[in-house]
């Protein structure tokens, strides 16, 4: 919005150095939790996450939550830090668990509380963390079902990517507004080949570009699955899970698929 291009480039930076400083703190949060429950048998054998340390970053403990459950640990998680003289947190839950109502039947261990079925924030008193971990553990133990703790995509089409034109895109649309009740459609496409311009980017990512058959290029982003890349990189065929979206680029929009996952053909 500002006019002034000097200025405009100097807000710029510094929303880019915010922003590189925040993927720091959450990576650094992310690595140290992944460390307390990879080392502590009973926290690996729980049905739930529940973590607290006083110094962890209150504006990424969401972030960090999220992250825990789609990358390392999938089951309802929650992650907490100090803020003043109490304890605040968000939670975060997998698919088909309501986890607002599982913190509701800790109410009495809390200070406030809020949220939906997926997420939910809370504070409460240092002393009763203890207390609240087990608490919620119990909950969870005793209300979800076996299935909910195995991560699943559940896909609501097959296409070929020639079928990702405009009209489509526009015809996608129609479904907003997109929330928990009411998904972003999820795809599936087959034996696609990388065109030979894949690659990684900033050692986290996977920066896609893949045809199906002698179609047209597709490109794509694969965030945090640079540990994939090996499937797309040998010249073999591979299947993907996807969502599409929109690009905006020098001017230019153009349709892009977001990965969710990959895997060879025929797997």
């Amino acid at each position: 919005m500002e006019k002034d291009e000097d200025k405009a480039f100097t807000i710029a930076e510094m929303l880019h150095g915010d922003n590189q400083e925040r993927k720091g703190i959450d990576m650094s949060i992310t690595q140290e939790a992944v460390s307390l429950i990879q080392n502590d048998a009973v926290m690996i054998a729980r049905k739930s996450t529940v973590l607290f340390q006083p110094h962890w970053h209150k504006g990424v403990v969401g972030i960090v939550a999220s992250r825990l459950i789609d990358k390392y640990f999938y089951r309802p998680t929650i992650i907490l830090t100090q803020s003043n003289d109490k304890v605040a947190g968000s939670a975060r839950s997998v698919s088909g668990f309501n986890v607002y109502e599982a913190i509701h039947q800790c109410k009495d261990l809390l200070e406030n509380y809020g949220g939906h079925f997926y997420a939910a924030g809370m504070t409460l008193k240092p002393e009763n963390v203890p207390a609240f971990q087990e608490r919620f553990e119990a909950v969870v133990s005793a209300t979800i079902s076996p299935d909910l703790l195995i991560p699943e995509i559940v896909i609501d089409s097959e296409v070929w990517l020639s079928d990702l034109t405009p009209a489509f895109y526009n015809i996608l649309r129609q479904f907003e507004p997109l929330g928990p009740e009411n998904l972003r459609p999820i795809f599936i496409a087959r034996n696609l080949y990388d065109t030979g311009f894949s690659r990684i980017v900033k050692d986290e990512h996977i920066k896609l570009s893949v045809r199906q058959r002698n179609g047209t290029p597709f490109s794509g982003i694969g965030f945090f699955m640079a540990d994939k890349f090996d499937i797309i990189s040998g010249k073999k065929p591979f299947d993907m899970v996807f969502t599409v979206e929109e690009n905006e680029w020098n001017g230019t929009t153009t349709l892009q698929l977001k990965a969710i996952d990959l895997r060879p053909s025929g797997a």
